[in-house]
Protein backbone atom coordinates (compact mmCIF):
# COMPACT_ATOMS: atom_id res chain seq x y z
CA UNK A 1 0.00 0.00 0.00
CA UNK A 2 2.93 2.55 0.35
CA UNK A 3 4.77 1.25 -2.35
CA UNK A 4 2.07 2.72 -4.61
CA UNK A 5 2.55 6.51 -3.08
CA UNK A 6 5.74 7.99 -4.82
CA UNK A 7 3.79 7.53 -7.72
CA UNK A 8 1.30 9.85 -7.38
CA UNK A 9 4.02 12.15 -5.62
CA UNK A 10 5.84 12.00 -8.68
CA UNK A 11 3.37 12.56 -10.73
CA UNK A 12 2.37 15.94 -8.95
CA UNK A 13 6.33 17.05 -8.64
CA UNK A 14 6.47 17.14 -12.69
CA UNK A 15 2.78 19.19 -13.02
CA UNK A 16 4.21 21.33 -10.81
CA UNK A 17 7.47 22.19 -12.12
CA UNK A 18 5.68 22.30 -15.04
CA UNK A 19 2.92 25.26 -14.00
CA UNK A 20 6.23 27.03 -12.51
CA UNK A 21 7.95 26.94 -15.87
CA UNK A 22 4.63 28.71 -17.45
CA UNK A 23 4.42 31.07 -14.87
CA UNK A 24 8.21 31.84 -15.48
CA UNK A 25 7.72 32.12 -18.84
CA UNK A 26 4.26 34.26 -18.56
CA UNK A 27 6.42 36.54 -16.39
CA UNK A 28 9.44 37.19 -18.63
CA UNK A 29 6.78 38.24 -21.73
CA UNK A 30 4.83 40.57 -19.09
CA UNK A 31 8.08 42.28 -17.98
CA UNK A 32 8.77 42.68 -22.09
CA UNK A 33 5.81 43.72 -23.17
CA UNK A 34 5.57 46.28 -20.43
CA UNK A 35 9.14 48.23 -21.51
CA UNK A 36 7.90 48.85 -24.73
CA UNK A 37 7.57 52.71 -26.02
CA UNK A 38 3.40 52.91 -25.86
CA UNK A 39 0.68 55.92 -27.15
CA UNK A 40 -2.38 56.57 -25.30
CA UNK A 41 -5.13 59.60 -25.60
CA UNK A 42 -7.99 59.97 -23.58
CA UNK A 43 -9.34 62.14 -26.48
CA UNK A 44 -8.62 61.02 -29.96
CA UNK A 45 -11.66 60.25 -32.37
CA UNK A 46 -11.78 59.43 -35.96
CA UNK A 47 -12.10 62.28 -37.75
CA UNK A 48 -11.35 64.70 -34.00
CA UNK A 49 -8.91 66.72 -32.33
CA UNK A 50 -7.06 65.07 -29.22
CA UNK A 51 -4.10 64.54 -26.96
CA UNK A 52 -1.27 61.91 -27.69
CA UNK A 53 0.74 60.59 -25.03
CA UNK A 54 4.21 58.35 -26.02
CA UNK A 55 5.49 56.50 -22.50
CA UNK A 56 8.93 55.82 -22.77
CA UNK A 57 10.66 53.44 -20.51
CA UNK A 58 14.47 53.52 -20.51
CA UNK A 59 15.64 49.27 -21.18
CA UNK A 60 19.27 50.03 -20.78
CA UNK A 61 20.92 48.84 -17.49
CA UNK A 62 23.61 51.32 -18.58
CA UNK A 63 22.79 53.79 -20.69
CA UNK A 64 20.52 56.67 -21.07
CA UNK A 65 17.76 57.71 -23.64
CA UNK A 66 18.75 61.05 -24.70
CA UNK A 67 16.49 61.19 -28.25
CA UNK A 68 13.30 59.94 -29.57
CA UNK A 69 11.94 59.88 -33.12
CA UNK A 70 8.49 59.46 -33.88
CA UNK A 71 7.18 59.61 -37.77
CA UNK A 72 3.91 60.05 -38.46
CA UNK A 73 3.23 58.13 -41.95
CA UNK A 74 1.49 59.95 -44.93
CA UNK A 75 -1.66 57.91 -44.20
CA UNK A 76 -2.16 59.10 -40.53
CA UNK A 77 -0.84 62.75 -41.35
CA UNK A 78 -2.59 65.19 -39.40
CA UNK A 79 -3.20 68.85 -40.58
CA UNK A 80 -2.24 70.20 -37.48
CA UNK A 81 0.23 69.13 -35.16
CA UNK A 82 1.95 70.40 -31.41
CA UNK A 83 4.69 69.30 -29.24
CA UNK A 84 3.74 69.84 -25.76
CA UNK A 85 7.23 71.03 -24.17
CA UNK A 86 9.50 68.46 -22.14
CA UNK A 87 11.95 69.96 -19.62
CA UNK A 88 15.39 69.82 -20.59
CA UNK A 89 14.63 68.18 -23.59
CA UNK A 90 14.53 70.26 -26.94
CA UNK A 91 12.17 69.52 -29.84
CA UNK A 92 12.19 69.74 -33.78
CA UNK A 93 9.53 68.89 -36.74
CA UNK A 94 10.13 67.79 -40.14
CA UNK A 95 7.52 68.25 -42.43
CA UNK A 96 6.78 66.79 -45.63
CA UNK A 97 4.98 67.17 -48.86
CA UNK A 98 1.44 65.49 -49.17
CA UNK A 99 0.78 63.62 -52.47
CA UNK A 100 -3.10 63.89 -51.83
CA UNK A 101 -3.69 67.08 -49.73
CA UNK A 102 -5.67 67.25 -46.76
CA UNK A 103 -8.79 69.88 -46.21
CA UNK A 104 -9.00 71.82 -43.02
CA UNK A 105 -11.27 74.40 -42.01
CA UNK A 106 -12.25 74.57 -45.58
CA UNK A 107 -8.25 75.04 -46.50
CA UNK A 108 -6.27 72.50 -48.76
CA UNK A 109 -3.29 71.78 -46.62
CA UNK A 110 -0.40 70.24 -48.47
CA UNK A 111 2.02 69.80 -46.06
CA UNK A 112 2.10 67.83 -42.71
CA UNK A 113 4.63 66.89 -39.48
CA UNK A 114 6.27 63.91 -40.52
CA UNK A 115 8.43 63.40 -37.87
CA UNK A 116 8.92 65.15 -34.53
CA UNK A 117 11.88 64.54 -32.86
CA UNK A 118 12.60 64.91 -28.89
CA UNK A 119 16.42 65.13 -28.19
CA UNK A 120 17.69 65.74 -24.15
CA UNK A 121 20.10 68.57 -23.21
CA UNK A 122 24.11 67.33 -22.51
CA UNK A 123 23.76 65.16 -19.51
CA UNK A 124 20.19 64.53 -19.34
CA UNK A 125 18.21 61.71 -20.78
CA UNK A 126 15.91 59.30 -19.15
CA UNK A 127 18.14 57.20 -16.90
CA UNK A 128 18.05 52.94 -16.70
CA UNK A 129 14.98 52.55 -14.07
CA UNK A 130 13.22 55.85 -15.48
CA UNK A 131 11.09 56.53 -18.49
CA UNK A 132 9.63 59.40 -19.39
CA UNK A 133 6.35 61.46 -21.41
CA UNK A 134 5.89 63.09 -24.30
CA UNK A 135 2.61 64.29 -25.75
CA UNK A 136 1.76 65.80 -29.18
CA UNK A 137 -1.68 67.65 -30.07
CA UNK A 138 -3.46 68.03 -32.78
CA UNK A 139 -6.18 66.68 -35.89
CA UNK A 140 -8.16 65.49 -37.56
CA UNK A 141 -7.45 62.29 -37.03
CA UNK A 142 -7.89 59.85 -39.98
CA UNK A 143 -11.26 57.96 -40.34
CA UNK A 144 -9.59 54.71 -38.87
CA UNK A 145 -9.62 52.17 -36.76
CA UNK A 146 -5.91 52.63 -35.73
CA UNK A 147 -3.14 55.09 -36.19
CA UNK A 148 0.53 53.75 -36.61
CA UNK A 149 3.79 55.98 -35.05
CA UNK A 150 7.27 54.00 -35.87
CA UNK A 151 9.31 55.03 -33.14
CA UNK A 152 13.17 55.29 -32.84
CA UNK A 153 14.80 55.49 -29.09
CA UNK A 154 18.33 56.75 -29.04
CA UNK A 155 20.71 55.53 -26.22
CA UNK A 156 23.82 57.49 -25.11
CA UNK A 157 26.10 55.29 -25.94
CA UNK A 158 24.77 55.31 -29.75
CA UNK A 159 22.40 52.15 -29.60
CA UNK A 160 18.99 52.15 -30.87
CA UNK A 161 15.65 50.05 -30.30
CA UNK A 162 14.01 50.90 -33.39
CA UNK A 163 9.76 50.76 -32.41
CA UNK A 164 8.84 50.20 -36.08
CA UNK A 165 7.55 46.37 -36.75
CA UNK A 166 3.43 46.41 -37.36
CA UNK A 167 1.33 44.27 -35.64
CA UNK A 168 -0.82 41.97 -37.27
CA UNK A 169 -4.16 40.94 -36.09
CA UNK A 170 -4.13 37.26 -35.15
CA UNK A 171 -0.11 36.93 -35.40
CA UNK A 172 2.30 36.96 -32.39
CA UNK A 173 3.43 40.53 -31.00
CA UNK A 174 6.70 41.50 -33.03
CA UNK A 175 9.87 41.48 -30.74
CA UNK A 176 9.58 45.50 -31.37
CA UNK A 177 6.47 47.05 -31.86
CA UNK A 178 5.49 49.98 -33.15
CA UNK A 179 3.54 52.35 -31.41
CA UNK A 180 -0.33 51.68 -31.98
CA UNK A 181 -2.92 54.18 -31.10
CA UNK A 182 -6.25 53.64 -30.64
CA UNK A 183 -9.02 55.53 -32.02
CA UNK A 184 -12.50 56.27 -30.59
CA UNK A 185 -15.32 56.46 -33.10
CA UNK A 186 -16.52 59.70 -34.80
CA UNK A 187 -18.52 62.21 -32.80
CA UNK A 188 -20.75 64.60 -34.26
CA UNK A 189 -18.70 67.69 -33.30
CA UNK A 190 -15.21 66.86 -34.88
CA UNK A 191 -14.39 70.61 -34.64
CA UNK A 192 -10.86 71.73 -33.97
CA UNK A 193 -10.73 72.40 -30.16
CA UNK A 194 -11.38 76.76 -29.15
CA UNK A 195 -7.82 78.50 -28.81
CA UNK A 196 -7.85 78.26 -25.27
CA UNK A 197 -8.33 74.34 -25.44
CA UNK A 198 -5.16 74.22 -28.08
CA UNK A 199 -3.31 76.20 -25.74
CA UNK A 200 -3.42 74.16 -23.09
CA UNK A 201 -0.71 71.72 -23.63
CA UNK A 202 2.12 74.37 -24.18
CA UNK A 203 0.86 77.09 -21.54
CA UNK A 204 0.28 74.13 -18.70
CA UNK A 205 3.51 71.90 -19.17
CA UNK A 206 4.18 72.46 -15.47
CA UNK A 207 1.41 70.69 -14.41
CA UNK A 208 1.28 67.84 -17.06
CA UNK A 209 4.96 67.23 -16.65
CA UNK A 210 4.38 66.54 -12.47
CA UNK A 211 1.70 64.46 -13.38
CA UNK A 212 3.92 62.59 -15.88
CA UNK A 213 6.57 62.41 -13.48
CA UNK A 214 4.60 60.36 -11.01
CA UNK A 215 2.94 57.75 -13.07
CA UNK A 216 3.05 54.25 -12.88
CA UNK A 217 3.22 51.20 -15.26
CA UNK A 218 0.57 51.06 -16.86
CA UNK A 219 -1.79 47.80 -16.54
CA UNK A 220 -1.79 46.94 -19.69
CA UNK A 221 -1.96 42.89 -21.74
CA UNK A 222 1.54 41.99 -19.73
CA UNK A 223 -0.51 42.30 -16.15
CA UNK A 224 -3.47 40.54 -17.88
CA UNK A 225 -1.22 38.27 -18.83
CA UNK A 226 0.62 37.50 -15.51
CA UNK A 227 -2.52 37.13 -13.08
CA UNK A 228 -4.24 34.77 -15.73
CA UNK A 229 -0.76 32.53 -15.10
CA UNK A 230 -1.04 33.45 -11.79
CA UNK A 231 -4.83 32.19 -11.49
CA UNK A 232 -3.86 29.15 -13.72
CA UNK A 233 -0.87 27.88 -11.06
CA UNK A 234 -3.16 27.50 -8.29
CA UNK A 235 -5.91 26.26 -10.09
CA UNK A 236 -3.45 23.69 -11.63
CA UNK A 237 -1.69 22.99 -8.40
CA UNK A 238 -5.17 22.50 -6.69
CA UNK A 239 -6.76 19.91 -9.21
CA UNK A 240 -3.34 18.08 -8.87
CA UNK A 241 -3.53 17.78 -5.13
CA UNK A 242 -7.61 16.93 -4.95
CA UNK A 243 -6.41 13.83 -7.77
CA UNK A 244 -3.69 12.74 -5.23
CA UNK A 245 -6.12 13.13 -2.68
CA UNK A 246 -8.05 11.33 -4.05
CA UNK A 247 -5.52 8.49 -4.94
CA UNK A 248 -4.14 8.10 -1.53
CA UNK A 249 -7.91 7.24 -0.49
CA UNK A 250 -8.62 4.78 -3.05
CA UNK A 251 -5.04 3.20 -1.93
CA UNK A 252 -5.95 3.16 1.29
CA UNK A 253 -9.33 1.50 0.77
Amino acid sequence: MSSSLPRPLGRLGVVVLALLTALAAALAGAGAASAHVGVSSTDAAAGGFGKLTFRVPNESDTASTVALRISIPEESALASLRAQPVPGWTVSTTTSDLATPLESHGEQVTGYVSVVEFRAADGGGIRPGEFQEFALSGGPFPEADQVSFPTVQTYDDGTESAWIEPTVEGRVEPEHPAPVLTLTEATTDTTAPTTAAAGHDATDTAGDTAAASTGHGDAGPGALALLLSILALFTGVAGVVLGWRAGRRTVSS
